[in-house]
């Protein structure tokens, strides 16, 4: 077994196309299609065999489409552990215009199928027999119709009794509850903070930079995670743990497509805590992952070149700071 597992409930194949222009009541000639595994925690899993390192996805499929996303992930080399659902797995779709300069992006994104209680209870079954149990669990995205909101609560004290350190990024009552459960680490972005806490943290500028601080801690007194990892889009991340905070200015680079970052940045994370990081360095790597995502096109996740050269750079940054 491997020391990460993802866990995806609300997975996806994510079909993607280009036209001339999206205008409405015309047939619209779009190219060819392509056609990629979606869902936060599978994501996190091809993020992390782009870096270098390995995992196992757990995740939910179902029907056609499910059989097709397995394809898909074979197709990766990915260790992927598929749990069955009647309901078809949810296919999204993002279309882009060639004509635009701004390179405009429509992005549809489905609901997913009704999971029956017994197949979402068999995930959580399928986490209490993982042997031997990793060393961290990586759930990440959104509930499907049917999974109670309390499902990551259940799956962190799971992983609290199997000493399995629990890393979470979802969002609404999903990320509450698992919170009031405890985790080891979160990672909300400003708006998810401002949402929990109660207060206008959700804009980058520096203004709301001790408001920012002072949500994420607020998680910590809560009992809520180990350490909070706020993602600011462009303009980085904050790291608050108990005797850490610490802003990690994003680098600059070319923004092709935002798709992927904040996966990218959980599978960079979690990668360097395996690589025994310290949990600081661990954030900044993350932090070069989800940069490197931004600089590819369309769902394409992060380069392996581009992630380690950026963190390179970010290191000799803060050592001579």
């Amino acid at each position: 077994m491997t020391d990460i597992v993802t866990l995806t409930m609300n997975p996806a194949i994510d079909k993607s196309t280009a036209v001339k222009r999206v205008a409405p009541d015309r047939k619209l000639r779009c190219a060819p299609p392509r056609r990629e595994p979606g869902g936060g925690g599978l994501n996190v899993s091809r993020a992390l065999e782009r870096l270098g390192g390995d995992s196992v996805a757990l995740y939910l499929a179902g029907g056609p489409t499910g059989r097709i996303l397995g394809e898909l992930l074979e197709e990766e080399g990915l260790t992927c552990c598929p749990m069955d659902m009647e309901g078809w797995t949810r296919e999204n779709l993002t279309v882009r215009e060639e004509e635009e300069e701004e390179g405009h992006q429509y992005r549809f994104s489905m609901q997913g199928p009704e999971v029956a209680e017994k197949e979402w209870k068999a995930c959580l079954e399928a986490l209490t027999e993982l042997d031997p149990p990793p060393k961290y669990l990586v759930a990440s995205g959104s509930l499907p119709p049917g999974v109670p909101t309390d499902f990551y609560a259940r799956a962190a004290a799971i992983a609290r009794e199997r000493q399995i350190r629990f890393i979470l990024d979802t969002s609404g009552d999903a990320l509450k509850e698992g919170l009031e459960e405890g985790v080891f680490l979160v990672k909300p972005n400003l708006r998810e903070l401002g949402a929990l806490t109660g207060t206008s943290v959700a804009e980058e500028e520096s203004v709301y930079e001790e408001k920012q601080a002072e949500g994420a801690r607020q998680i910590l007194e809560w009992g809520g995670a180990e350490a909070v990892l706020v993602s600011m889009g462009s303009a980085g991340a904050l790291l608050v743990a108990r005797d850490e905070t610490r802003r990690m200015p994003s680098p600059t680079v070319r923004i092709r497509s935002r798709v992927g970052a904040g996966d990218s940045m959980v599978a960079g994370v979690v990668l360097g805590l395996i690589r025994d990081f310290p949990l600081p360095k661990a954030a900044l790597f993350g932090v070069a992952a989800g940069a490197a995502a931004v600089m590819t096109p369309g769902s394409e996740l992060c380069r392996r070149r581009d992630a380690e050269a950026l963190f390179r750079r970010m290191v000799e940054t803060s050592e001579g700071s």
